[in-house]
């Protein structure tokens, strides 16, 4: 397994993008979505463990029309108000975009089984949404994403299978929108949702004690991996 910084071609320009492959040199691709704090370290080692999976895991910097290559820790209070500054100049529209070209990208690679799936955490949950949504993607996975109650009407379109993994605790996403969420969600086809009890926002985050949830990560964890073994062999 090695990662390794490489250029996506988009549609407004090239952006880098963080790409781990598994030892063999070859399986399928998952895009990995950044949280407001771009492709940091920990973002990279989600990309690593997929890649030990034996997925082609790429990261697309989806910041780079805003602060290209910026990587923020969440645990410095300057660092975690930057993102959200970032978040607030953010074009959703745009990043899923750039989202489809890296679908593509993955999807061409020597190596590359064909098929692409993806995951997102926080901004990069609601991503996911909108990505299963508007791509082509062959299976999407949301983790505790933000906003996603007010674009229910999307989810009409999504045609592959789909998780939403929703921290119960979520500092950023209250109880109501939770609900509205699970409610849309409950009769449809290709959308399965969990909520993890006692978990907050982040609780994937291994390098934030303030949200980590050991248990809530693992099976979350072991959910995705169901998903992308039944959906891009």
């Amino acid at each position: 397994m090695s990662g390794k910084e490489i250029s996506i071609a988009g549609k407004d320009g090239t952006f880098m993008g963080y790409l781990a492959t598994p030892t063999g040199g070859s399986g399928p691709g998952v895009v990995v979505i950044q949280e407001v704090f771009g492709v940091n370290l920990w973002l990279r080692t989600v990309a690593d463990w997929l890649a030990r999976q034996g997925y082609m895991a790429l990261a697309p910097d989806l910041f780079w029309r805003l602060d290209p290559g910026i990587q923020l820790d969440p645990t410095v209070e300057a660092e975690f108000n930057k993102g959200l500054e970032l978040f607030g100049k953010f074009d959703v529209d745009k990043g899923v975009e750039d989202i489809q070209a890296t679908i593509s990208t993955l999807r061409k690679m020597p190596g590359c089984n064909g098929k692409v799936g993806n995951l997102g955490f926080c901004l990069g949950g609601l991503l996911s949404y909108l990505t299963a949504a508007r791509t082509d993607a062959d299976a999407s996975v949301g983790y505790y994403g933000v906003g996603i109650d007010n674009l229910l009407g999307e989810a009409e379109k999504i045609k592959s299978p789909t998780i939403l993994h929703i921290a119960r605790d979520d500092g950023f996403v209250p109880p109501e929108s939770q609900a509205k969420v699970e409610a849309a969600m409950k009769d449809h086809t290709n959308v399965t949702t969990y909520a993890y009890e006692g978990a907050n926002h982040g609780f994937c985050r291994e390098t934030d004690k303030n949200h980590y949830k050991a248990d809530a990560a693992k099976l979350a964890h072991e959910r995705t991996l169901e998903l992308f073994k039944s959906a891009l062999a």
